[in-house]
Protein backbone atom coordinates (compact mmCIF):
# COMPACT_ATOMS: atom_id res chain seq x y z
CA UNK A 1 0.00 0.00 0.00
CA UNK A 2 3.03 2.22 0.99
CA UNK A 3 4.32 1.54 -2.31
CA UNK A 4 0.93 2.40 -4.64
CA UNK A 5 1.04 5.80 -2.12
CA UNK A 6 4.13 6.91 -3.06
CA UNK A 7 3.30 7.06 -6.61
CA UNK A 8 0.29 8.80 -6.36
CA UNK A 9 2.18 11.39 -4.25
CA UNK A 10 5.02 11.44 -7.27
CA UNK A 11 2.60 12.50 -9.59
CA UNK A 12 0.29 14.84 -7.39
CA UNK A 13 3.89 16.81 -6.03
CA UNK A 14 4.78 17.04 -9.72
CA UNK A 15 1.82 18.42 -10.76
CA UNK A 16 1.22 20.40 -7.44
CA UNK A 17 4.57 22.17 -8.19
CA UNK A 18 4.08 22.97 -11.49
CA UNK A 19 0.64 25.10 -9.80
CA UNK A 20 2.19 26.71 -7.11
CA UNK A 21 5.23 28.07 -9.25
CA UNK A 22 2.88 28.92 -12.31
CA UNK A 23 -0.55 29.23 -10.93
CA UNK A 24 -4.15 26.83 -11.87
CA UNK A 25 -4.43 28.93 -14.76
CA UNK A 26 -1.44 28.67 -16.12
CA UNK A 27 -0.43 25.45 -14.90
CA UNK A 28 -3.61 23.94 -17.05
CA UNK A 29 -2.70 25.43 -19.79
CA UNK A 30 0.95 24.56 -20.07
CA UNK A 31 -0.18 20.77 -19.00
CA UNK A 32 -3.09 20.56 -21.66
CA UNK A 33 -1.20 22.74 -24.66
CA UNK A 34 2.55 21.68 -24.32
CA UNK A 35 2.66 18.94 -21.78
CA UNK A 36 -0.15 16.50 -23.08
CA UNK A 37 0.51 16.88 -26.54
CA UNK A 38 4.03 15.90 -26.86
CA UNK A 39 4.38 13.41 -24.12
CA UNK A 40 2.68 10.53 -26.05
CA UNK A 41 5.77 11.36 -28.64
CA UNK A 42 8.47 10.81 -26.58
CA UNK A 43 7.40 8.30 -23.87
CA UNK A 44 6.94 6.67 -26.91
CA UNK A 45 10.96 7.26 -27.77
CA UNK A 46 11.76 7.14 -24.43
CA UNK A 47 10.11 4.06 -22.89
CA UNK A 48 10.26 2.20 -26.33
CA UNK A 49 13.86 2.68 -26.60
CA UNK A 50 14.72 1.71 -22.59
CA UNK A 51 12.72 -1.29 -22.83
CA UNK A 52 14.23 -2.39 -26.17
CA UNK A 53 17.56 -1.81 -24.30
CA UNK A 54 16.65 -3.68 -21.20
CA UNK A 55 15.30 -6.86 -23.94
CA UNK A 56 18.98 -6.62 -25.66
CA UNK A 57 21.07 -6.93 -22.21
CA UNK A 58 19.25 -9.38 -20.22
CA UNK A 59 18.18 -12.46 -21.09
CA UNK A 60 14.44 -13.76 -21.14
CA UNK A 61 14.95 -15.21 -17.57
CA UNK A 62 15.87 -11.99 -16.37
CA UNK A 63 13.01 -10.45 -18.29
CA UNK A 64 10.64 -13.15 -16.82
CA UNK A 65 11.72 -12.50 -13.13
CA UNK A 66 12.13 -8.78 -13.28
CA UNK A 67 8.08 -8.92 -14.49
CA UNK A 68 7.68 -11.04 -11.29
CA UNK A 69 9.57 -8.92 -8.89
CA UNK A 70 7.47 -5.75 -10.33
CA UNK A 71 4.25 -7.54 -8.77
CA UNK A 72 5.55 -8.69 -5.70
CA UNK A 73 8.03 -5.31 -4.31
CA UNK A 74 4.18 -4.60 -3.18
CA UNK A 75 5.01 -6.49 -0.13
CA UNK A 76 8.08 -5.59 0.78
CA UNK A 77 8.74 -8.85 3.20
CA UNK A 78 8.77 -12.18 1.03
CA UNK A 79 8.34 -14.23 4.49
CA UNK A 80 6.21 -12.89 7.29
CA UNK A 81 6.45 -13.99 10.69
CA UNK A 82 4.41 -17.28 10.42
CA UNK A 83 6.55 -18.34 7.73
CA UNK A 84 9.35 -17.91 10.01
CA UNK A 85 8.00 -19.73 12.86
CA UNK A 86 7.13 -22.60 10.42
CA UNK A 87 10.66 -22.83 9.38
CA UNK A 88 12.50 -22.65 12.65
CA UNK A 89 9.75 -25.16 13.87
CA UNK A 90 10.43 -27.48 11.20
CA UNK A 91 14.20 -27.04 11.49
CA UNK A 92 14.30 -27.48 15.53
CA UNK A 93 12.17 -31.04 14.94
CA UNK A 94 14.60 -32.01 12.21
CA UNK A 95 17.53 -31.36 14.97
CA UNK A 96 15.77 -32.69 17.53
CA UNK A 97 15.49 -35.95 15.79
CA UNK A 98 19.59 -36.24 14.68
CA UNK A 99 20.11 -35.32 18.21
CA UNK A 100 17.89 -38.36 19.28
CA UNK A 101 18.29 -40.60 16.84
CA UNK A 102 20.95 -39.91 14.86
CA UNK A 103 21.29 -38.73 10.82
CA UNK A 104 20.18 -41.60 9.82
CA UNK A 105 16.50 -41.38 11.28
CA UNK A 106 16.24 -38.65 8.96
CA UNK A 107 17.51 -40.37 5.37
CA UNK A 108 13.54 -41.43 4.29
CA UNK A 109 12.68 -37.83 5.23
CA UNK A 110 15.22 -36.34 3.35
CA UNK A 111 15.19 -38.19 0.04
CA UNK A 112 11.74 -37.49 -0.54
CA UNK A 113 10.43 -34.91 1.57
CA UNK A 114 7.00 -34.64 -0.73
CA UNK A 115 6.11 -37.68 1.03
CA UNK A 116 7.73 -37.17 4.44
CA UNK A 117 5.33 -36.93 7.43
CA UNK A 118 7.57 -34.40 9.03
CA UNK A 119 7.79 -31.93 6.01
CA UNK A 120 4.44 -32.07 5.53
CA UNK A 121 3.13 -31.42 8.82
CA UNK A 122 5.23 -28.12 7.35
CA UNK A 123 2.99 -27.33 4.26
CA UNK A 124 3.93 -23.58 4.12
CA UNK A 125 8.11 -24.51 3.67
CA UNK A 126 6.88 -27.83 1.29
CA UNK A 127 5.47 -25.72 -1.20
CA UNK A 128 9.18 -23.15 -1.10
CA UNK A 129 10.29 -25.92 -3.58
CA UNK A 130 14.08 -24.28 -3.85
CA UNK A 131 13.84 -24.00 0.00
CA UNK A 132 13.29 -27.39 0.66
CA UNK A 133 15.42 -28.85 -1.74
CA UNK A 134 18.75 -26.56 -0.64
CA UNK A 135 17.78 -27.63 3.05
CA UNK A 136 17.83 -31.01 2.13
CA UNK A 137 21.08 -30.90 -0.20
CA UNK A 138 23.43 -29.90 3.38
CA UNK A 139 21.00 -32.86 5.41
CA UNK A 140 22.19 -35.36 3.26
CA UNK A 141 25.99 -33.76 2.74
CA UNK A 142 25.99 -33.87 6.79
CA UNK A 143 23.89 -37.50 6.55
CA UNK A 144 26.66 -38.88 4.73
CA UNK A 145 29.68 -38.12 7.49
CA UNK A 146 30.76 -34.62 6.22
CA UNK A 147 29.75 -32.56 9.56
CA UNK A 148 32.55 -30.34 10.13
CA UNK A 149 30.97 -27.30 10.25
CA UNK A 150 33.53 -25.01 8.32
CA UNK A 151 33.27 -26.57 4.79
CA UNK A 152 29.25 -26.61 5.33
CA UNK A 153 29.70 -22.77 6.14
CA UNK A 154 31.77 -22.22 3.08
CA UNK A 155 29.93 -24.28 0.82
CA UNK A 156 26.57 -22.47 1.96
CA UNK A 157 28.02 -19.02 1.17
CA UNK A 158 28.98 -19.82 -1.80
CA UNK A 159 25.35 -21.13 -3.11
CA UNK A 160 23.61 -18.32 -1.04
CA UNK A 161 25.99 -15.51 -2.94
CA UNK A 162 24.78 -17.68 -6.62
CA UNK A 163 21.32 -17.73 -4.73
CA UNK A 164 21.28 -13.81 -3.80
CA UNK A 165 23.33 -13.00 -7.17
CA UNK A 166 20.63 -14.24 -9.27
CA UNK A 167 17.71 -12.93 -6.60
CA UNK A 168 19.37 -9.20 -7.25
CA UNK A 169 19.86 -9.42 -11.08
CA UNK A 170 16.35 -7.91 -11.85
CA UNK A 171 16.67 -4.75 -9.42
CA UNK A 172 20.24 -4.31 -10.81
CA UNK A 173 18.90 -4.61 -15.06
CA UNK A 174 16.14 -1.95 -14.00
CA UNK A 175 18.09 0.07 -12.30
CA UNK A 176 20.62 -0.07 -15.00
CA UNK A 177 17.71 0.93 -17.48
CA UNK A 178 16.70 3.64 -15.12
CA UNK A 179 20.03 5.05 -15.12
CA UNK A 180 19.71 4.84 -19.32
CA UNK A 181 16.52 6.85 -19.29
CA UNK A 182 17.62 10.60 -18.53
CA UNK A 183 19.77 9.87 -21.57
CA UNK A 184 17.09 8.73 -23.90
CA UNK A 185 14.80 12.23 -22.93
CA UNK A 186 17.57 13.84 -24.37
CA UNK A 187 17.57 12.11 -26.85
CA UNK A 188 14.32 12.71 -27.68
CA UNK A 189 14.83 16.31 -26.75
CA UNK A 190 17.14 16.70 -29.46
CA UNK A 191 14.85 15.19 -31.83
CA UNK A 192 12.11 18.12 -31.06
CA UNK A 193 15.37 20.74 -31.48
CA UNK A 194 15.78 19.43 -35.05
CA UNK A 195 11.76 19.83 -35.44
CA UNK A 196 12.28 23.02 -33.90
CA UNK A 197 14.79 24.30 -36.24
CA UNK A 198 12.59 22.77 -39.46
CA UNK A 199 9.99 25.67 -38.74
CA UNK A 200 12.23 28.15 -37.52
CA UNK A 201 10.32 30.61 -39.81
CA UNK A 202 7.30 29.92 -37.68
CA UNK A 203 6.02 33.06 -36.26
CA UNK A 204 7.49 32.91 -32.19
CA UNK A 205 4.27 31.56 -30.28
CA UNK A 206 4.55 28.47 -32.33
CA UNK A 207 8.09 28.22 -31.91
CA UNK A 208 7.56 28.62 -28.32
CA UNK A 209 5.27 25.73 -28.09
CA UNK A 210 7.77 23.36 -30.44
CA UNK A 211 10.67 24.64 -27.99
CA UNK A 212 8.21 23.46 -24.85
CA UNK A 213 7.11 20.10 -26.57
CA UNK A 214 11.34 19.23 -27.28
CA UNK A 215 11.65 20.23 -23.24
CA UNK A 216 9.40 17.95 -22.47
CA UNK A 217 11.61 15.05 -23.55
CA UNK A 218 14.07 15.98 -20.54
CA UNK A 219 11.72 16.69 -18.26
CA UNK A 220 10.11 12.86 -18.94
CA UNK A 221 13.18 11.43 -19.11
CA UNK A 222 14.38 12.44 -15.49
CA UNK A 223 10.97 12.29 -14.19
CA UNK A 224 10.57 8.95 -15.35
CA UNK A 225 14.32 7.70 -13.85
CA UNK A 226 13.89 9.10 -10.92
CA UNK A 227 10.20 9.03 -10.01
CA UNK A 228 9.73 5.63 -11.45
CA UNK A 229 12.01 3.53 -12.16
CA UNK A 230 14.78 4.22 -9.49
CA UNK A 231 12.72 3.70 -6.66
CA UNK A 232 11.41 0.44 -8.35
CA UNK A 233 14.68 -1.16 -8.68
CA UNK A 234 15.29 0.16 -5.03
CA UNK A 235 11.84 -1.51 -4.18
CA UNK A 236 13.02 -4.51 -5.61
CA UNK A 237 16.55 -5.00 -4.55
CA UNK A 238 14.97 -4.61 -0.79
CA UNK A 239 12.92 -7.32 -1.73
CA UNK A 240 15.45 -9.72 -3.17
CA UNK A 241 17.02 -9.11 0.18
CA UNK A 242 14.22 -10.41 1.62
CA UNK A 243 14.27 -13.66 -0.53
CA UNK A 244 17.81 -14.06 0.63
CA UNK A 245 17.44 -13.86 4.43
CA UNK A 246 15.16 -17.19 4.48
CA UNK A 247 18.33 -19.64 3.00
CA UNK A 248 20.35 -17.87 5.61
CA UNK A 249 18.46 -18.37 8.27
CA UNK A 250 18.98 -22.49 7.54
CA UNK A 251 22.75 -21.74 7.78
CA UNK A 252 22.69 -20.12 10.43
CA UNK A 253 20.67 -22.79 12.58
CA UNK A 254 22.34 -25.58 10.73
CA UNK A 255 25.95 -24.37 11.72
CA UNK A 256 24.81 -23.80 15.10
CA UNK A 257 23.85 -27.27 15.45
CA UNK A 258 26.85 -28.74 14.08
CA UNK A 259 28.57 -27.10 16.34
CA UNK A 260 27.51 -28.39 19.15
CA UNK A 261 24.53 -26.41 20.31
CA UNK A 262 21.19 -27.76 21.61
CA UNK A 263 18.00 -27.68 18.95
CA UNK A 264 16.22 -25.08 21.06
CA UNK A 265 19.06 -22.99 21.02
CA UNK A 266 20.17 -23.54 17.47
CA UNK A 267 16.73 -22.19 16.29
CA UNK A 268 17.76 -19.52 18.50
CA UNK A 269 20.44 -18.20 16.62
CA UNK A 270 18.55 -18.28 13.32
CA UNK A 271 15.72 -16.25 15.14
CA UNK A 272 18.30 -13.57 15.86
CA UNK A 273 19.25 -12.40 12.17
CA UNK A 274 15.66 -11.41 11.30
CA UNK A 275 14.49 -8.65 10.46
CA UNK A 276 12.37 -7.07 13.18
CA UNK A 277 9.35 -6.58 11.44
CA UNK A 278 9.57 -10.24 11.10
CA UNK A 279 11.18 -11.62 14.28
CA UNK A 280 9.27 -13.35 16.19
CA UNK A 281 10.09 -13.33 19.87
CA UNK A 282 11.91 -15.52 22.08
CA UNK A 283 8.52 -16.68 23.69
CA UNK A 284 6.69 -17.32 20.20
CA UNK A 285 9.35 -19.85 19.06
CA UNK A 286 9.19 -21.57 22.01
CA UNK A 287 5.37 -21.88 22.10
CA UNK A 288 6.06 -23.11 18.93
CA UNK A 289 8.21 -25.53 19.32
CA UNK A 290 6.59 -26.68 22.29
CA UNK A 291 3.64 -27.53 20.57
CA UNK A 292 5.20 -29.37 17.36
CA UNK A 293 4.06 -32.78 16.59
CA UNK A 294 6.16 -36.14 17.78
CA UNK A 295 7.24 -38.22 14.65
CA UNK A 296 8.49 -41.80 15.07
Amino acid sequence: MIKILGFLLVFGCTFGGLVLTAGMEKALHLLTGVILPSAPGESLIILGCAIAAFLIGNSMHVVKASLGYMKRMLNPEAYSKADYLELLSLLFVIFKMAKTKGWLALEQHIENPHDSEIFKAFPNFQKNHHAEVFLCDYLRIISLGNDNPHEIEALMDEEIETIQTGEEHPSHAVQTMADGIPALGIVAAVLGVIKTMASISEPPEVLGKLIGGALVGTFLGVWFAYGIFGPMASAMGARAETEVKYYKVMKVCILAFLQGCAPQVSVEFGRKILHHDVQPTFGEVEEATNNVPTFA
